[in-house]
């Protein structure tokens, strides 16, 4: 085959330099072993002749990879002296006209410093003008469930909260009695070291049921309920399910919005809940296993330990999470576009966001309660 002819250059010296340029300059006998580096090597040393003769008439094919090379090495321009097949002169006329092109220029970016800032400031008032939207939906949607309950949507608030609750237990168990049994272990070696075993209790009780729990519910059912909150809303904008719900005149707020939003808000409580025993069954083995304190009189010491009022701050921290999660998840869902990446891009945000909010109206909940359960 033609192709497998190798492309060679020969450099003659004899009268007049001569440059004789043959064989099959295209790209799968130029990328055959170093053939290309060792070509580009003569070629600069051609370069340096003045005045000298390129022959290509012994070239036997040419494709626009190997006249690209010839091109480049030739300055983008042709050779004073150049011989050629005519069936060649079309690559190179196409190349001579592509080099004298202009390169497009870069176009200067129109937005400035404070108009950048502008735009993500537009882009937090149009999220909070949405986020009221929703809200206020969600109050009107609740008043006309109380006023007709018997037409309330009980089978979706049932499945969601079977789907929120029910089946995020095994999770939450798993990581409730880690995170219970690394916190006991860390503080009994410190308690030990200055005789207050006994503090374990008061330790653990409080972290957990007060801090912990809450919090390890919380950003567990965010990565988990609200991801799939988003996702869901977010695919049935993808796939028009939602404009074909407004022709047929079902509402979106009251069928799909407030029974995931009721749901998430009493599945929190009940996982937060669960979160906390699977905690301090794992702060109690680990208790048992360094300290030599049985379980019995970890369960004896514990309502002495951590006052009730901290128990139902829990209650209280974990309702208003799950509202602030499925709120947050809702309103991605609704905003994502007709397209995958968004799609991709709401869900991302949602939990961002989820978890961030989450932490902060904890940290609020510590300044306003710091001087309660103690």
């Amino acid at each position: 085959m033609l192709t497998d002819i190798p492309p060679t250059l020969t450099i003659s010296t004899a009268e007049e330099p001569v440059i004789t340029v043959a064989g099959a300059w295209v790209v799968n006998a130029l990328a055959h072993g170093n053939r290309l580096n060792e070509l580009q090597v003569q070629l600069s040393e051609a370069m340096a002749l003045k005045n000298a003769q390129w022959d290509l008439r012994q070239l036997y094919n040419l494709d626009h990879v190997g006249a690209q090379i010839l091109w480049r090495a030739w300055g983008k321009k042709r050779p004073q002296h150049l011989i050629m097949q005519t069936a060649h002169e079309g690559i190179f006329e196409r190349l001579k006209l592509v080099s004298a092109m202009p390169l497009p220029i870069v176009p200067k970016p129109r937005l400035t410093r404070t108009m950048k800032l502008g735009t993500v400031v537009l882009g937090f008032l149009a999220h909070l003008l949405s986020f009221s939207v929703l809200l206020g939906q969600l109050v009107l949607d609740l008043g006309h469930f109380a006023r007709r309950p018997w037409k309330g949507p009980w089978k979706e608030l049932s499945a969601n909260i079977y789907r929120m609750g029910a089946q995020a237990l095994g999770i939450t168990a798993l990581v409730g009695i880690l995170i219970g049994i690394v916190l006991s272990y860390l503080s009994a070696q410190q308690l030990r070291a200055f005789g207050g075993d006994l503090y374990i209790v008061n330790l653990l009780g409080m972290s957990i049921i007060r801090e912990l729990g809450p919090m390890l519910a919380a950003i567990l059912v965010a990565g988990r309920s609200g991801s799939a909150i988003t996702a869901q809303l977010g695919v049935m904008r993808v796939t028009e399910e939602l404009d074909a719900m407004r022709v047929m005149g079902i509402p979106h707020g009251f069928r799909l919005i407030m029974p995931k939003v009721l749901a998430l808000v009493i599945a929190m409580p009940l996982l937060i809940i669960w979160t906390d025993i699977m905690a301090l069954i794992g702060g109690m083995i680990s208790a048992d296993a360094l300290l030599g304190m049985s379980p019995a009189f970890f369960i004896y010491k514990l309502p002495d330990a951590v006052p009730l009022l901290n128990y139902w701050i829990g209650l209280g921290k974990g309702a208003t999470f799950g509202l602030l999660i499925a709120l947050i998840a809702c309103h991605f869902g609704l905003r994502i576009e007709p397209n995958t990446e968004s799609l991709g891009r709401g869900t991302t945000s949602s939990v961002v966001i989820s978890i961030t909010v989450v932490i902060i109206a904890d940290a609020l909940f510590a300044i306003i309660f710091s001087k309660v359960g103690y």
